[in-house]
């Protein structure tokens, strides 16, 4: 039986991983600095490798950085319509979540802050090639501070979501901060109070997601065991 105070605690985390959407509309309002220390501090906590933490946070919000994040974000949203052709005019999901993007891109500038989370690369250290992790098993060590970071902004009321348009002007951004070889951008989150409330995710369900003991096999609570 889970005590009550544990049940409270489980109850407080459920409800913020369940209501951490993506924000793409965001208040001027400035990030406190204390605020967002707590949010850093939180993703510090992420479990990596040997406890290695090969990864970095820049925090970024110095206007020569956003005069190079706004047009890189507005060509990356430019080359999504083509390359898929959404009509932002429609009452669909994807169409409302394109009108938000395209919201999100051309304020690009006026976003209160940006964390860009970098991974240190490894792979070319040393040892051959078969003994080297695949990008996947790579990206597993930032995503979870990433995941971290993100449910200590919903914790505080701020939003964010995750983005990888900085890639349109990669070369101009690592300059800029001045990113050594070895270490990559992975992520980049735009950070700010939203405009509107955080609202519940929707997901598939843990049916679709989940298997028990075989791929074909969906996991369901309570179901026998062999």
């Amino acid at each position: 039986m889970v005590s009550p105070a544990a049940d409270s605690e489980a109850a407080a985390f459920y409800d913020l991983a369940a209501t951490a959407c993506a924000v793409r509309r965001f208040r001027p309002d400035p990030v406190p600095d204390d605020v967002l220390a707590r949010c850093l501090r939180a993703a510090t906590w992420a479990p990596s490798g040997s406890n290695a933490q090969p990864w970095r946070m820049c925090v970024l919000r110095s206007p020569e950085v956003r005069r190079i994040l706004g047009p890189a974000y507005r060509r990356g949203f430019a080359d999504l319509i083509e390359r898929y052709g959404t009509d932002l005019d429609r009452d669909t999901r994807a169409a409302r979540t394109g009108r938000a993007t395209r919201d999100m891109v051309e304020n690009f500038e006026a976003v209160p802050l940006y964390v860009l989370l970098c991974l240190r690369d490894h792979r070319g250290d040393r040892g051959p090639a078969a003994h080297r992790s695949p990008d996947h098993i790579v990206g597993a060590s930032v995503f979870p501070a990433m995941q971290n970071l993100i449910l200590a902004l919903r914790a505080e009321g701020l939003g964010t979501v995750p983005t990888t348009w900085f890639r349109h002007c990669e070369e101009e951004l690592r300059a800029k901060i001045g990113i050594p070889d070895h270490w990559e951008p992975a992520v980049l989150l735009p950070v700010g109070y939203p405009r509107g409330r955080h609202v519940p995710v929707r997901r598939r369900p843990v049916a679709d997601m989940a298997c028990d003991e075989r791929w074909t096999t969906p996991f369901q609570a309570g179901s026998a065991r062999e």
